[in-house]
């Protein structure tokens, strides 16, 4: 809970610290953070659905690497300006994000408890990890659906 209270006082400032001189590279370093975010998620849906072989050491590891990610600072990702109004075609970060800071506390929180969860989990056997990887692809999804565009 710490961490997602800190992300979003940490973006409750970023607006007043005009810290970005080049938005375009805050846009491209948000995405990045969510390919990386994707890429461990997709090998453990993979291995949730029997796409590929379960690998209770590799599970681990994407798991650790996503509770890694939810330690990152990313306040500075979300600089005023970078929303798909200020930047069409660049992002899909809708400006409701700087409008509800509440609610992305409230969706943060849930991913991070599912992130935890998850990580608890993760290594035992392929059951275990496709329950807790469909609670944390609900969190993802409930936090699309409210702060992400479907299209740039």
């Amino acid at each position: 809970m710490r961490k997602v209270l800190l992300i979003t006082a940490a973006l409750a400032t970023v607006p007043a610290a005009g810290i970005a001189a080049d938005l375009q590279e805050v846009v491209d370093a948000r995405r990045g953070f969510y390919s990386m975010l994707g890429a461990n998620m997709s090998v453990l849906a993979s291995m949730a659905k029997g796409d590929i072989e379960y690998d209770g050491a590799v599970a681990q590891t994407h798991a650790d690497n996503l509770k890694l990610l939810t330690a990152y600072n990313m306040g500075h990702l979300y600089a005023a300006g970078t929303s798909n109004a200020d930047m069409p075609g660049k992002t899909r970060a809708l400006p409701k994000i700087w409008e509800d800071f509440a609610g992305v506390q409230e969706k943060g929180m849930a991913y991070v408890q599912a992130v935890e969860a998850l990580t608890e989990v993760a290594g035992l056997d392929r059951a275990e990890l496709g329950g807790a990887v469909q609670r944390l692809g609900g969190a993802c999804k409930d936090c699309h659906d409210n702060y992400r565009a479907r299209d740039f």
